[in-house]
């Protein structure tokens, strides 16, 4: 079987345990040897640029997933003008690690529907799987808006590559916007990463 590996972009601003947690259940549901976390350095998403600077959002995903085997960390999207493409970042994914390589591309079940007019999608869906995360307790994402979009074949590629994820109810403009009115985020952040904020003075916080 070829090597699993899962790619998950964000913004990280900060990254939190939903982040994990999520990142944890896919590992384990599409049984990959590595999951790469990738920071953008600016979605095309995103009206506002992230908060935290590059190399802060880095060193806390560094934090935040030291001890969990299999976990690693990319700052390739920095090495890249803004803002950050998908389709590019599996494409220099796809030339390091060759045909042998099975990539799958971790994405939240609310983007489903923007799916359509992300920047080369079809491209992208020639150079990885996706793979997208719907939280416990709620309905299945819904693919019948892509139908008039994508072929069956990709269709049938996102049904067969739902993956079940904990419920976390966690975001993080919410830490953010706690972290700016003086409120403990130690229940939303590794630890080690609240530690980080704290010392740097991030997003705020004057503590």
């Amino acid at each position: 079987m070829k090597n699993r590996i899962i790619l998950f972009g964000g913004t990280f601003d900060p990254i939190h345990l939903g982040h994990i947690r999520a990142a944890e259940a896919a590992q384990q549901y599409l049984d990959a040897e590595r999951v790469i976390f990738i920071p953008a350095r600016r979605s095309p998403c995103k009206l506002e640029p992230p908060s935290a600077s590059e190399e802060d959002r880095l060193r806390m995903v560094q934090l935040a997933i030291e001890g969990h085997e299999g976990f690693e960390v990319s700052d390739c999207e920095f090495h890249r003008p803004a803002p950050s493409y998908t389709v590019e970042t599996v494409q220099e994914f796809r030339e390091r690690l060759g045909s042998e390589a099975d990539l799958f591309w971790l994405l939240g079940a609310d983007a489903v529907k923007d799916l359509p007019r992300w920047y080369q999608i079809d491209r992208l869906m020639e150079l990885c799987r996706m793979a997208v995360m719907y939280r416990a307790g709620y309905p299945k994402p819904d693919f019948s808006l892509c139908k008039p979009y994508f072929t069956a074949e990709q269709i049938r590629s996102l049904e067969e590559n739902v993956v079940p994820v904990p419920l976390v109810d966690i975001s993080s403009s919410e830490i953010r916007r706690r972290l700016a009115c003086g409120q403990d985020v130690s229940d939303r952040v590794p630890a080690p990463v609240a530690e980080y904020i704290r010392r740097r003075r991030l997003y705020g916080c004057g503590c």
